[in-house]
């Protein structure tokens, strides 16, 4: 599982510009059960996306395909973490550690 944590890099006018566009790319990444949940940072900052299903490889391409990412606005840091215990509403992402 991944956190990904965005951080505006430009005033929040020029993020809201992109908004639309970044609203449908969450919404297809939810389509097809890679975000689990999204939201903004309180202050408004940026945001955190909770993911998974997919390789790390892959998270970091999705994250370089974020119309914000693309138009220069924001910037990710992404944690991978082991989902060891979970809501059950979370649990078809609950993941057993290799040991």
């Amino acid at each position: 599982m991944f956190v990904m944590e965005l951080t505006y890099t430009a005033p929040v006018e020029s993020v809201e510009e992109q908004m639309d566009a970044h609203i449908a790319w969450l919404d297809g990444y939810y389509a097809a059960g890679v975000f689990l949940a999204s939201g903004r940072k309180v202050p408004r900052d940026g945001g955190v996306i909770l993911a998974g299903g997919v390789s790390r490889a892959e998270i970091e391409r999705i994250a370089a395909d974020d119309p914000f990412t693309v138009a220069g606005v924001c910037a990710y840091t992404i944690t991978e973490f082991i989902a060891t215990k979970t809501s059950a509403d979370l649990s078809t992402v609950r993941e057993n550690p290799v040991t």
